[in-house]
Parts: structure tokens; C-alpha cells; sequence
């Protein structure tokens, strides 16, 4: 074979091999063996090896290769990629048409309709071809700048590398049935002298297919690796390989649902028409709907048949259609106001409610807890729900007994969703709030403006308990060893009244504690027993420097958590400026409200609370300022929240790192929120960091961040 017959012979291997791709990925169609195919691409293979000086970048020989990147370059968008709003019922998708009509004339509202496209779950991405020829693939980022992963999105199959040839794509163009509007346009698609643009831009969606995930976790449990929690997890991190090779060997998927640049589209279900005219793979069950009620049974349909499709969706995306329409509506923050996504339900089950139990909290509040017959939810195994408060309990008409649907709200919070009470049998029981406290016996009162029932009774030995835990606990004195097995010997053995008297205890008062095997002599018992006292005192010892900050959050002061601590602390500098400040000095502090300052008021006005910070400092537990040097606080100003669970770092270790870093950590994701750090079986709030466009951060990133 001579040079010139060996160029024309790739370049025909190419194109027969491109043609097959599209016939599989974009019209479903299959004319030759899967083995066959891959005959035609091993002897492009060989003919490229003997002459790679005819190799190019669209050879679909050149999905996979390439040396393993450092780092990902940076890709500003052409028009930023946005996030869609949320809608979780269908008075949330009427009040969303109420408010885009507002917005048009009466002769533009009536031509609204809608386009619906299956929400799947997976990583969104911009393409961008020129001349033909995939030149850049990148992801979302925040928005505006994304990632350049063009390598990796080379080795999706369902990705052309080069778009079809341009008169096959007029050929097909004139065939679409497009609107009037753009048929008559000149130089709109199908139009005799219609050049297609120098640069297309296309974007869409990566993901996993449910087998194929389910293929790589069986290997990784093969192998004694973590389980991946999700396909979209997958995908992402994937894309996102320094290395092609590892993304080639996930299989993952692509389509496209958005034609950025113009070639002469009117309506969005046109996009679709054309973008598969161009050589791309679309979703063929998404449909153009007339109106709301259309739009509905496509939603009510896909989130009963969803498990019958080979990948995972969380809900359907409702689009105005006309794209005049849909571009005067504008762009309210980061997302379109003429598209939103209509969400699923969450992941469900039933079970039954075997028992209903209160809990008492170390500020007395009296929480009922459901006790379930255990039941799997989103992979994880449920046993018991909180049903919150008195008012909660009466709104879901819970009795012990009932069959009920339960779901994860938030990250990972077990939620009683729904009661089925065409499954009672009669021998249901109603549940009651306790008068009494079920600890001390004490009265319960519910406070004036509040949801929770509390027990007042300060000597309450249930509070006391739950006080001593969080007293020792890590984001408090952190004391090690003292477990809450041995605070319970200690206030049963009347050795502690109260957690200042845990500085006074010595090793006589620990040695009758002291819970050993008598088959070893009794001189070997008594010396480990004196070792192990030994230890705990000192640790107890170890313990009576705190920072301002941790001993206010210790105080178990009503509504004051870690971060209310840290600004309290902030702002008064020391304990006897607090002591003294009055409620509207308090408001002043960020963040704080009037609920909060009252409690804070009230909690440093009582005799008791006064005497048992007399009783800490007579115990020699001092105050000491953080050593923070200025150079370090290089987290200053910036707000974290964790999702996730972390495997190299707790996260209570994790925040505390932070705060000495200047930052601040927050337990819920806001546009204030500057980083979103996310772990093992990321949740809700990842997936709302994503929507607000806000940054994301694996642990080990965070770590380097740190470091």
C-alpha cells in the first residue's frame, strides 16, 4: 500500500467508524457487530501506527491516550452555564407560570409552552467544535469558568470528536420539521445557501448507567475498596481523572440538551432536532407539551417508570419552549426564569412505628423519637426517626402502630413523611406528650410562642446527664477517656453533682469504679486499677485551659451553639463582659436575634448558672486566648459547611482547623457560604451548593487547603 492509498484508506476507516457511531448513540441503530466495529477501528489503529503523520484530532483512534495532566486549565464560558430553581409540587410549578406571566403580554402568554427533558443525574459539561472538530469539552465550574477536561470527554464514545459532514447535516436539516418562522428565515437551516457556524457550542450531561455502576462496585468490593455512594459521584469524579485512562475504563455516557450557538433555532424542542442532525446522542423521551396539565402526567409517569430506565433521574427539567419567550424572561441570580426543575419525591419506604419514646436534652426539651421496624432507605438501613415535637406528631396523625413513608431529609436525617391509615388495624395507639417529666416526675410546660415541651426542673437528672456529655465532649473540654459510662457511676455514686466537681475528684473517689476481671491476682488488678485512675485524673487535669469561645458553647446555653460561641466570644472578649451585657447589646452581635438574647440574658441572670461558673473558676479552670498568629489566618473572612462523611480527618478536627485558620463553619449552605467541603455520601446540601453555584471541595483538597 502506497502513502497516497494508505491516507485515503484512513480517512474512509475514519468515516465509516463515525457513521456506525452515530447510527448506535443517536439513532439506535446497529448494521454491523459490535466485533466487527472494532476490527474497523484496530485497522485504522495499525494504518495510523505505520503512518502517524495522517493522525488527527477527530480519529476515533484518539479517544484514549494521551500522558497524564498535572493539573485541569481554566475555560471561560462563552454565556455562563446556569442551575435551575427547584419545584417539588404542582402548586410550585403553577405559582412559577403565575410569576413568568407577569412578566409578558397577554398575546406572549398565550403562546407559552413547554419542552421536558428527563433530569439525569450527572455532571453537566460545554462542547465546543470548530470547523467540525472538537477543539474544548469543559465543566460547569461556578458558572462562569469551568474546567478544561476535553481528554477525558474525547474517550466518551457517545461524544463525537468531529460533527457529521455538513451536507449530510443540511440534507437532514431540510427534512426537520422546524417552525414556520425559521424555514422562511434566510439562511436558516434547510435554506439553500445556509452556512453552518465556523464554532458550535453544545452543552449536556455526563453519567454512569445503573449497570455500569453497578459493575465498577462489585470490582471495588472485589478488591476491599469503599464503595462509591452514587452514580452522579461517579461521573463527576471521573471527568475529573488526571488520567484518560482511568476516565476510559468507567464507560461513561453522554447527551446534549442545549445548542448555545445559532443556527437559526425558534423553539427549544427545535435545539433537540438539531443537535441530533449535528451528530449528537439526545434523550429521545423528552417531549413538547402543550400546558401545565400535560407537563404533570409526564412527571407523574417518569417518577413511577424511572426504575425502569438504565440510568438514574431525580426529576424532569420543564422548559418554556419558544425561545423568543424564554429569553425575555431573563435570569433571576443563576438560574433562567423560563426553565425550572420539577424534582421527584424523595428516595421512600414504609415500615411500622413499633414505639414512640421521648428524649430529654440537656436544655430539657422533651423530643419524641419514632422506633421503627428497620427499613433501607436510599441504602441505608433507618431504625429510629425524630417526629420533632407535639405539633409535628398531630400534623402527620402518627399513632404507635402505623404504617408510615419514610424518607432522608437533608443529608442524612431520617424524616417521617407521610402515615397510611388505610392500613390500621384497630389496635393502634394514640400518643401523648408527657405531663411529667418520664426522669424526675417533674411538671412539663410548654413555653408561651414555642413548639417544644420542656422540663424546668433544673435538678432534672436527665438534663444533668445529657449536660455532663456535652460538657466532656470533643467540641468542649474534650476530656479523653471519661466516656459517658463512667459520668454515669459517677453521678450514681453521688460523686459529681454537677460537671465543675469532675476538676475536684482524686483517685480514691475513681477507684471504686472501677469494673475489672477477678481472674488476674488481686495485686495486679489493684495496680491497673491505680494506673487506669491514674490516667483519668490527669486527663481530667489536662483539661482546665479553654478558650472563651469553647466555654461559653460548654455553658449549654439555650440556642448557643459553636458558632454563636465564636461570635459571642468575638465581640465581648472576656466572660464578665458578657456576664454584664444587656439584651440590646446582645442584638448587636451577628447574627444574634432577639430569641437568642433573651436566652443568653436570662441563662447569665441565674443564681444557680452564676454559682456554677463560681464553682469552675474555684476548680482553677481558666481562660486562655487562642495562639493565632496573623500570618496564618490565611481562612479569614471565607465560610465552610461539611457534607459527607470524611475518612482521613473528623470533622470536629476539620472545624477546628478552620477557626484557627481565621474561617468560620456554618451548618447550612447560603449564598454567604464560600466553600462546600464534601465527603463520603455527600447530601442535600452538596447538591445545593451545586445549584448556587458555589465552590466544592473534596477532602483532600480541603487538606491541602489546610495544610
Amino acid at each position: 500500500m502506497t502513502k497516497s492509498e494508505a491516507k485515503k484508506r484512513i480517512e474512509r476507516l475514519k468515516k465509516l467508524i463515525n457513521h456506525h457511531r452515530y447510527l448506535y448513540h443517536v439513532l439506535d441503530k446497529q448494521e454491523i457487530s459490535p466485533s466487527a466495529l472494532d476490527s474497523l477501528k484496530k485497522e485504522l489503529f495499525d494504518l495510523e501506527q505505520e503512518y502517524p503523520e495522517f493522525i488527527t484530532l477527530d480519529s476515533p483512534t484518539q479517544r484514549i491516550g494521551g500522558e497524564p495532566l498535572e493539573k485541569f486549565k481554566k475555560v471561560r464560558h462563552l454565556t455562563p452555564m446556569l442551575s435551575f430553581n427547584d419545584a417539588f409540587s404542582e402548586k410550585d410549578m403553577t405559582d412559577w407560570q403565575d410569576r413568568i406571566s407577569k412578566l409578558l403580554t397577554d398575546k406572549e402568554q398565550q403562546k407559552i409552552d413547554f419542552f421536558c427533558e428527563l433530569k439525569i443525574d450527572g455532571l453537566a459539561i460545554e462542547l465546543i467544535y470548530n470547523n467540525g472538530i472538537l477543539k474544548t469539552g469543559s465543566t460547569r465550574g461556578d458558572g462562569i469558568i469551568g474546567e478544561d477536561v476535553t481528554q477525558n470527554l474525547k474517550t466518551i464514545e457517545a461524544i463525537p470528536l468531529r460533527l457529521r459532514e455538513k451536507d449530510e447535516i443540511l440534507k437532514d436539516l431540510k427534512k426537520l420539521n422546524l417552525s414556520q418562522t425559521t424555514r422562511q428565515r434566510r439562511g436558516s437551516p434547510g435554506a439553500a445557501n445556509y452556512q453552518l457556524p465556523a464554532t458550535i457550542v453544545v452543552r449536556g450531561e455526563i453519567f454512569i448507567s445503573k449497570k455500569e455502576f453497578e459493575k465498577l462496585n462489585k470490582e471495588r468490593k472485589k478488591g476491599g475498596l469503599t464503595l462509591y455512594a452514587n452514580p452522579r459521584n461517579v461521573a463527576a469524579g471521573s471527568i475529573r481523572q488526571l488520567d484518560p485512562k482511568v476516565t476510559t475504563k468507567r464507560h461513561l455516557d453522554s447527551i446534549t440538551y442545549d445548542l448555545v450557538s445559532d443556527l437559526g433555532q425558534k423553539t427549544h424542542e427545535e435545539e433537540h432536532q438539531i443537535l441530533k442532525t449535528l451528530g449528537f446522542k439526545i434523550n429521545l423521551h423528552n417531549k413538547y407539551y402543550k400546558n401545565l396539565s400535560e407537563v404533570f402526567k409526564f412527571h407523574k409517569f417518569w417518577q413511577k417508570e424511572r426504575g425502569n430506565i438504565p440510568y438514574e433521574i431525580d426529576g424532569i427539567v420543564v422548559m418554556v419552549n419558544p425561545n423568543q419567550i424564554f429569553e425575555k424572561l431573563g435570569v433571576v441570580g443563576k438560574a433562567p426564569r423560563g426553565a425550572i426543575a420539577f424534582k421527584f419525591a424523595l428516595k421512600q419506604a414504609t415500615t411500622k412505628i413499633e414505639d414512640i419514646k421521648v428524649q430529654i436534652g440537656r436544655t430539657g426539651a422533651l423530643t419524641p423519637v419514632a422506633y421503627l421496624k428497620p427499613v433501607k432507605v436510599g441504602g441505608v438501613t433507618i431504625s429510629r426517626a425524630t417526629l420533632h415535637n407535639e405539633d409535628e406528631i398531630k400534623r402527620l396523625g402518627v399513632k404507635i402502630g402505623d404504617t408510615v413513608i419514610v424518607g432522608r431529609a437533608g443529608d442524612v436525617i431520617p424524616d417521617i413523611i407521610k402515615v397510611l391509615p388505610e392500613l390500621r388495624t384497630g389496635r393502634e395507639e394514640a400518643f401523648q406528650m408527657p405531663r411529667k417529666c418520664p426522669a424526675c416526675g417533674k411538671k412539663v410546660v410548654k413555653p408561651e410562642g414555642e413548639v417544644m415541651s420542656r422540663c424546668e426542673n433544673p435538678k432534672c437528672f436527665a438534663q444533668l446527664r445529657r449536660y455532663f456529655y456535652h460538657f466532656i465532649s470533643k467540641g468542649a473540654f474534650d476530656i479523653v477517656g471519661l466516656g459517658p459510662k463512667i459520668i454515669d457511676k459517677l453521678i450514681d455514686a453521688g460523686l459529681a453533682s454537677d460537671p465543675a466537681d469532675l476538676f475536684k475528684l482524686e483517685i480514691g473517689d475513681i477507684l471504686p469504679l472501677e469494673s475489672l476481671p477477678r481472674r488476674k491476682p488481686k495485686a495486679f488488678i489493684r495496680g491497673f486499677a491505680e494506673k487506669s485512675a491514674q490516667n483519668l485524673i490527669s486527663a481530667i487535669q489536662s483539661r482546665k485551659k479553654i478558650t472563651l469561645s469553647k466555654l461559653i458553647y460548654v455553658l449549654g446555653i439555650r440556642n448557643v451553639g459553636e458558632e454563636t460561641a465564636i461570635d459571642l466570644a468575638q465581640h465581648f472578649k472576656n466572660l464578665e463582659n458578657l456576664k454584664k451585657a444587656r439584651v440590646e447589646n446582645l442584638e448587636r452581635v451577628k447574627d444574634i436575634g432577639p430569641v437568642v438574647a433573651e436566652s443568653i440574658y436570662d441563662w447569665f441572670h441565674q443564681k444557680r448558672n452564676l454559682q456554677f461558673l463560681k464553682k469552675l473558676e474555684e476548680a482553677e479552670v481558666r481562660i486562655e486566648k487562642p495562639e493565632v498568629k496573623a500570618k496564618k489566618l490565611k481562612l479569614k473572612g471565607l465560610t465552610f459547611v461539611f457534607t459527607g462523611i470524611l475518612e482521613s480527618i473528623t470533622r470536629d478536627e476539620a472545624k477546628e482547623k478552620i477557626r484557627e485558620l481565621g474561617g468560620k463553619v456554618s451548618e447550612s449552605v447560603s449564598k454567604k457560604t464560600n466553600y462546600v467541603i464534601f465527603g463520603k455520601e455527600p447530601g442535600s446540601k452538596y447538591e445545593k451548593a451545586k445549584k448556587l453555584s458555589l465552590k466544592t471541595i473534596g477532602e483532600q483538597e480541603f487538606l491541602k487547603m489546610i495544610k
